[in-house]
């Protein structure tokens, strides 16, 4: 089958990056940014708000080890899909939630897992959902954020506990 390609957007990179590497069939992950109108933008840019794109992680995978549908369960689990422009205190348009597909399929699969989701959750999604734009990776400095700075207050009170509900609902799907 070989290897497939996820982007999403849910928040601060930072935090889907640290989940999703520790998923059992993630081959590679990038943090990155998508779904704006400016041509390569930095960090900064990107923080004004005025570039258009969202923070997202590319997610490299084995779907013989983890399926597009897990992905997005993972996903739609660990931040809040309801809160337009918005991840708790990460508030702007780059913190929206979005899904960009690489495939046909991918559509189809997000397509449906939104719409089961919409009965799990007490409000509607705000979910982004489209074909997926040009991807931006982030500066060096934000891949393996979290592996890099466990200790660092954002990663310690924002990341760590979305790692431990990750670990805690789906212990079955750990890297060991």
């Amino acid at each position: 089958m070989g290897t497939e390609i996820a982007t999403i957007g849910g928040g601060c990179f930072w935090c889907l990056e640290a989940v999703y590497q520790e998923l059992v069939g993630v081959q590679k992950i990038e943090s990155g940014y998508s779904g704006g109108n400016t041509i390569a933008p930095s960090y900064e840019q990107i923080c004004e708000g005025n570039t258009g794109h969202a923070e997202v992680v590319r997610i490299h995978f084995d779907p013989a080890q983890v399926s597009y549908r897990e992905i997005l369960e993972i996903f739609f689990t660990i931040h809040d899909p309801t809160t337009p422009n918005r991840q708790g205190h990460d508030v702007g348009s780059q913190y929206r939630s979005v899904i960009y597909t690489h495939s046909e399929e991918q559509m189809h699969c997000a397509q449906r897992v939104m719409a089961e989701m919409a009965n799990v959750w007490d409000a509607p999604l705000v979910t982004e959902l489209k074909e997926a734009p040009a991807f931006y990776k982030a500066e060096d400095y934000h891949q393996d954020y979290y592996l890099n700075h466990p200790q660092q207050s954002y990663c310690a009170f924002v990341v760590a506990p979305k790692v431990a509900k990750f670990r805690q609902l789906f212990s079955e799907k750990l890297r060991r």
